[in-house]
């Protein structure tokens, strides 16, 4: 029998996460509260694996079998592992994770996550060391790397089952410990937060600040388009975490970046952020 793991979020990161999974032979059952948002979700990993096969060529096995449901637990028990990928909020996904663990002891636990330490999710779930957390970038089925936190209570078996799982997703796994932020946000979200700044204090445009990113220090997209591949409204969800957790105040989301979320400028996924993106909807 082939691999299956549950989706649990069917936003940009679970998308994302579940079109890795399809293209590398693993079935998904993907979870979300309504099928309106599933129905868009399917629509979206069709267009995701199109350009996944562009990008990377064609996939090198068959493609997982895609299910999706409103509900989790009836998928749980025949799941190798479970990815809560739902949003940057501490209460959101320690409900998500209880609920989860309490249907599947023994199961390992996935949080993926930007910000939010996992020991403070561990609390939540019935047995911790079923749980460990994964920060896909994105977009998840390009970028080789993911990193794999490792919490003070996650467990031998549950670490295991996931470098096991990476592999076939062919990923390759950098394990960190356990912190607000972990590595690659505690370095990249403040130097964001910083590039918004300049534009707003008029110092240099969007482009400007991207261009000397790119082209004097080797930066591959420049800070600002980054941010709106991210979700500009995720960026300060996990920004907030990270100043409530560290106190550093390059962590505080400055005005700009609240202001752009307030207008429902949230970057490539509505069509407007640091950049305008109007063909990707056509």
């Amino acid at each position: 029998m082939g691999h299956r793991i549950l989706v649990i979020g069917a936003g940009v990161m679970g998308t994302g996460i579940t079109t890795l999974a399809l293209r590398h032979g693993v079935s998904v059952t993907l979870v979300d509260t309504s099928e309106a948002i599933l129905a868009a979700a399917r629509t979206r990993i069709a267009a995701e694996l199109r350009m996944a096969q562009l990008v990377a060529g064609p996939a090198e096995t068959d493609p997982g079998v895609l299910d999706t449901a409103t509900s989790a637990l009836p998928a749980i028990g025949g799941a190798d592992a479970v990815i809560e990928a739902v949003v940057e909020d501490a209460s959101v996904k320690a409900d998500v994770l209880a609920t989860v663990s309490a249907a599947a002891p023994g199961t390992p636990i996935i949080t993926n996550t930007s910000s939010i330490p996992v020991d403070e999710l561990a609390d939540a779930v019935k047995r911790p060391e079923d749980l460990l957390g994964t920060h896909f970038m994105n977009p998840s089925y390009v970028i080789p790397t993911v990193e794999v936190i490792r919490g003070p209570r996650s467990g031998e078996a549950a670490m295991a089952a996931v470098a096991e799982l990476l592999a076939v997703l062919g990923r390759k796994p950098i394990v960190v410990k356990d912190a607000p932020g972990f590595v690659t946000s505690r370095l990249l979200h403040p130097m964001i937060n910083d590039a918004a700044r300049i534009v707003r204090e008029g110092t240099a445009s969007a482009e400007d600040v991207d261009a000397l990113m790119t082209g004097c220090l080797g930066h591959p997209t420049g800070p600002l388009r980054t941010a709106d591949l991210i979700g500009i409204d995720n960026l300060v969800d996990a920004l907030s975490v990270l100043h409530k957790r560290t106190g550093d105040e390059r962590s505080r989301p400055c005005d700009l970046l609240l202001g752009m979320v307030r207008d429902g400028h949230h970057g490539r996924k509505t069509g407007r952020g640091f950049y305008d993106y109007e063909e990707v909807f056509r």
